[in-house]
């Protein structure tokens, strides 16, 4: 499963769990990059309760728009990562690390409430 939501104006709320397929990674990054249209200074809070590894059609799809993604970056000052598996923590604030201009901070799962606050700082 992928969704993405906007809450808020500047605000996009992803969740990610289990094996992700080809149809549904492509419809997951149609809605992102459809929904963060017009955002600026935005906020993520990305969740992630149960990671499998997509299928390497649904990694093709994501290569296949990294260009747009990339140019997400902008868009956004922080996202939340939200999830409980070590690794991807590591992986999530390594990222933000790489990439200037977006903050990215993970979180355990239940620490929801402090995530939000740090969104909002």
């Amino acid at each position: 499963m992928l969704t993405v939501t906007k809450p808020q104006e500047n605000r996009i709320d992803i969740t990610l769990s289990g094996k992700i397929d080809a149809t549904t990674m492509r419809q997951g990054l149609d809605d992102l990059l459809s929904l963060s249209e017009g955002i600026t200074n935005g906020v993520m809070m990305y969740r992630i309760p149960d990671f499998a590894m997509p299928s390497f059609a649904a990694i093709g799809v994501e290569m296949t728009r990294l260009p747009a993604l990339f140019g997400l970056l902008t868009k956004f000052d922080r996202c939340a990562v939200l999830t409980d598996a070590a690794w991807l923590k590591s992986a999530a604030e390594m990222k933000g690390s790489l990439f200037g201009g977006i903050d990215i901070k993970a979180f355990d799962l239940d620490q929801n409430e402090e995530a939000e606050a740090w969104l909002k700082a």
